[in-house]
């Protein structure tokens, strides 16, 4: 077993399995007194003592009075350090922070604990070639270049209020839907578009008897497959009163509107621009279905674990940012867990294969990007460097140079069919 130690602290490897490690810590009692002062010094500073000005108050007095902070500062500063000089030593590439175990902090003897850590797996690729992909773009019909010009429409269309007429589906309402129970009445408003499925059907068919204006009340049936498991198949009253209703009134198809929608002399140019734009997606969308039967494959005939860590991890990041309440962390996690599982085995494919292969996006081929990115933006590169630089984005950047590199490798070992 390898062990070190640095300045009183004793580590040694206790365990290391695929995807783990541990480590055995011992803190010698003069660097646990160094670290104990040091906090007390420290707290002695900040707080105010009766009796003493701030920062006067002795530190026999401070360790008595604040033992318990001290203690928790000190147990943070080893625990930090032991684990520094861990990594330095050890090159790990931990999967999250380590988890202490068997702390013993007794006074006049060693500080002792475990550190135990999960570990990105090092995953074995016997298999990268020889799988058989099919690429197929999909035609651009006249029927899908209409559609995105009426979506166009729809996003320049204007909202005209209506008065004498019954909403029907694509109208905006503004009602206010009152839950008729136990006597309590506490009304909501809503603002919706009749056949989006933004409200239950009930609801839908009673706006859609009313004028603007008018009020009623009525039972309505939650469906069984409703979001809120409790309401579930039930049926309420409510009174519900019909605030307004606008119907949309769209813009002419024409070169007018074309010349509305962007730098375009007429409607058939602005027809050839949107083809163009779905065609350039068709491919995109092929590319990377040629990408993904590629990772099946190459995950399904090397065996690729996702280690649990990494998949809860990369849960927790989607539940971050889709704002999911805590209640509903659970069902969140089990319903998005295989996606999380696919996107560890990808990480670790890629990460691999970028490796072993010497992939690693290089300077000049960042600088190359930036270049790129400069003169479509008519900018100076310097300037694109130092606003990506800024926010962030130059590590995106980098990988996804990366990652391009680590595909193109990946698709030329195999064999792709045109259909």
């Amino acid at each position: 077993m390898a062990t070190t130690a640095v300045e009183g602290i004793q580590i040694t490897k206790a365990r290391e399995a695929p995807g783990e490690a541990s480590f055995k810590v011992e803190v010698a009692p003069d660097r646990v007194n160094l670290a104990e002062t040091k906090a007390a010094q420290d707290i002695a500073r900040r707080v105010r003592l009766p009796g003493f000005r701030k920062g006067k108050a002795p530190v026999a007095v401070v360790r008595k009075k604040y033992a318990d902070a001290i203690r928790e500062q000190v147990l943070r500063e080893v625990i930090t350090e032991s684990w520094k000089a861990t990594l330095d030593r050890e090159q790990l590439e931990p999967i999250a922070d380590p988890h202490v175990h068997a702390l013993k902090f007794e006074v006049g003897n060693p500080l002792t604990f475990e550190l135990h850590v999960e570990l990105k797996p090092a995953i074995t690729l016997d298999r990268l070639s020889g799988f058989a992909l099919t690429r197929a773009v999909k035609p651009v019909t006249d029927e899908m270049v209409s559609d995105q010009l009426d979506e166009l429409r729809h996003q320049r269309g204007a909202w005209i209020p209506i008065a004498d007429e019954r909403p029907r589906p694509g109208d905006l309402v503004t009602v206010n839907l009152t839950t008729l129970a136990d006597g309590a009445a506490e009304p909501k408003e809503y603002r919706i578009v009749i056949g989006e499925g933004q409200a239950i059907p009930d609801v839908e068919d009673q706006i859609m008897q009313r004028l603007p204006g008018e009020t009623a009340e009525a039972d309505v049936r939650f469906p069984d497959d409703f979001q809120d498991e409790t309401k579930r198949g039930t049926t309420r009253r409510v009174r519900l009163t019909l605030q307004e209703a606008k119907r949309q009134q769209l813009p002419d198809l024409d070169d007018a509107f074309a010349r509305e929608v962007g730098d375009f002399d007429s409607l058939g140019a602005l027809r050839a621009a949107v083809r163009q734009d779905l065609e350039a997606d068709a491919r995109r969308q092929a590319d990377a279905d040629v990408r993904r039967q590629a990772m099946e494959q190459i995950v399904a005939a090397n065996d690729v674990p996702a280690p649990r860590a990494l998949a809860d991890r990369l849960i927790g990041a989607y539940a971050k940012a889709y704002s999911v309440p805590d209640e509903n962390l659970e069902g969140f996690a089990a319903e998005f867990r295989a996606l999380a599982e696919a996107q560890v085995r990808r990480d670790l494919v890629m990460d691999h294969v970028a490796r072993s292969h010497n992939l690693r996006a290089t300077e000049a081929e960042i600088d190359d990007r930036v270049a790129d990115i400069a003169r479509r933006r008519n900018a100076q590169p310097g300037e694109v460097y130092g606003q990506l630089q800024k926010g962030g984005q130059l590590k995106e950047l980098e990988q996804r140079i990366t990652e391009d590199k680590v595909w193109d490798f990946l698709l030329s070992q195999s064999t792709v069919t045109e259909s």
